[in-house]
């Protein structure tokens, strides 16, 4: 769901040093199935055509990693900005990219709507994303939020209980969240140092100098954050699990083909989650481009073309020009359609050969390729 008419920017603060993940390397930054966790949240904001700029604010001693990372993962959008010594002094230093005249170096356009993001909650959905969005253009600020899964308790001075809170009153108070920029902004320029060096609440600041009353979503239950080491072992899993359901059936345009390439998807969908598309590539068709968009690493390519492997070659070349980095081994299943009906089917040697060595470049670009005939009446 878009935001119609709404200008947004993002601000990531990702300059945490991850002490209580234990080990030298902040949680931002490390590894997740290979890439920084940090790369994971740019590219759930990224993929979102309707946010204009990308704002990471990271120490000033990991300005260069950051910086890396955005060169190797192909990121957009981004600009990375030195990060405070607290949260708040790190998010105010990204909003001043849109505002202050000593930023005039990459003076961004100032938004009407800017998020705040966590840069180590990776698994944030567009859907979210636009509710808070939208709420902050009607509210002034919104923020998800989460059922307390805990209860909430007190003790006294002695160490013994003091008292508790009645849990089904209150909420967690997630990321993300989102402001009117005019408000936000100043609701920073207002805030004391005392706010800057010890609150976390962004909603906090926006009601105590602005007088806003944000607007609560229910948040999904992914929006959790890294912080201990055993949640990057979680993040591993859900990525590992979401890249083993979805797969693209791809057939061209002929009839029988196509009967195949719909009872495949068909016969698919109680398993895995299915996209079908029915085109020719040499069109660079636009849903296909789409569909690399929303980082689809399994595909099934069904064709009647004794030579397959050229159209294989073709999606190769198109998943290569598109602006998705291989992250992850992509599948291709070049299925080879064989309906002459005479049972008997031949490949000469340097034909295989080609196949072959074919297969083997594709792997050290990340992309594995599998071959597959189906005689087929």
């Amino acid at each position: 769901m878009e935001p119609g008419g709404v200008s947004v920017s993002a601000v990531l603060p990702a300059g945490g040093s991850g002490e209580r993940l234990g080990g030298a390397t902040p949680k931002q930054f490390c590894a997740v199935q290979g890439r920084p966790l940090v790369s994971y949240a740019v590219r759930a904001m990224e993929r979102i055509s309707w946010i204009s700029d990308i704002i990471v604010v990271v120490s000033p001693e990991n300005i260069e990693t950051m910086k890396t990372i955005i060169e190797k993962y192909g990121h957009k959008r981004v600009t990375v900005v030195e990060g405070g010594i607290t949260r708040h002094r790190s998010i105010f230093n990204g909003l001043k990219v849109f505002a202050e005249k000593e930023f005039s170096s990459y003076l961004l356009q100032k938004p009407e709507v800017v998020i705040v993001h966590d840069a180590v909650r990776p698994f944030v959905e567009e859907d979210i994303l636009s509710k808070v969005v939208m709420a902050a253009k009607e509210h002034g600020a919104a923020g998800a939020i989460r059922p307390l899964v805990s209860t909430v308790i007190a003790s006294a001075a002695d160490g013994c209980l003091d008292h508790s809170l009645e849990r089904a009153r209150y909420r967690a108070s997630e990321m993300p969240q989102a402001f009117l920029f005019d408000i936000i902004y100043e609701a920073y320029q207002q805030c004391t140092d005392y706010d800057l060096d010890y609150g976390t609440e962004c909603l906090h600041l926006a009601l105590k100098y602005c007088k806003i009353n944000a607007k609560l979503v229910e948040g999904t239950a992914d929006l959790w954050k890294v912080t201990y080491k055993r949640d990057l072992y979680a993040a591993e899993s859900i990525i590992k699990d979401n890249l083993s359901q979805e797969v693209c059936v791809i057939t061209d345009a002929n009839e029988t083909v196509a009967q195949v390439g719909f009872l495949l998807p068909e016969s698919l969908k109680s398993q895995i989650k299915v996209e079908a598309v029915s085109i020719s590539q040499s069109r660079n068709d636009s849903h296909l481009q789409s569909i690399f968009s929303g980082q689809c690493y399994n595909f099934v390519c069904v064709n009647d073309k004794k030579c397959a492997i050229q159209e294989t070659q073709q999606l190769v070349h198109m998943l290569e020009k598109s602006d998705i980095p291989l992250l992850y081994p992509v599948v291709l299943i070049s299925v080879y359609l064989d309906i002459s009906g005479n049972n008997s089917f031949s490949i000469g040697m340097e034909e295989l050969t080609s196949i072959k060595k074919f297969a083997r470049e594709t792997k050290k670009k990340n992309i594995l390729v599998y071959g597959l005939l189906i005689q087929y009446k």
